[in-house]
C-alpha cells in the first residue's frame, strides 16, 4: 500500500506518462551480452589471439560502461577515471606488441 493515497503499488495514475518497463532494459542487455559473446567468438575464429581479444573485450566492457553510466545515469567521469581507462586500454596494446 503507497502510504496517503492507498493505492496499490504499479497501480495505473490517470494522466501519468508511462515509461518503458523493465523488460525493455532487459532485452537490452540480453542483446548486448549476445552481441558481445558473439564477437568475441568471431574475433577468435578469425585468428585473433586468445589474450588480445579478451584484453579488448574486457577493456571495452569497462570503457563503454564508464561512458554510459555518465551518460544514462548522470554518473561523474573524472580525469582520474578517464586515466585508468587509457592505462586499461594501454596495456591491452602492450600485451598485443608483445605476441609478436
Amino acid at each position: 500500500m503507497n502510504g496517503a493515497s492507498g493505492a496499490h503499488r504499479g497501480a495505473a495514475v490517470p494522466g501519468a506518462r508511462r515509461r518503458p518497463g523493465r523488460w525493455l532494459w532487459w532485452a537490452i542487455v540480453a542483446v548486448g551480452y549476445v552481441a558481445a559473446f558473439s564477437l568475441l567468438s568471431a574475433a577468435l575464429a578469425a585468428g585473433m589471439p586468445l589474450s588480445v581479444a579478451y584484453g579488448v573485450w574486457a577493456a571495452a566492457g569497462v570503457a563503454l560502461t564508464a561512458m554510459l553510466s555518465a551518460v544514462f545515469f548522470k554518473e561523474s567521469l573524472t580525469w582520474l577515471m578517464g586515466l585508468g581507462l587509457a592505462l586499461v586500454m594501454g596495456g591491452v596494446l602492450l600485451i598485443e606488441a608483445g605476441g609478436h
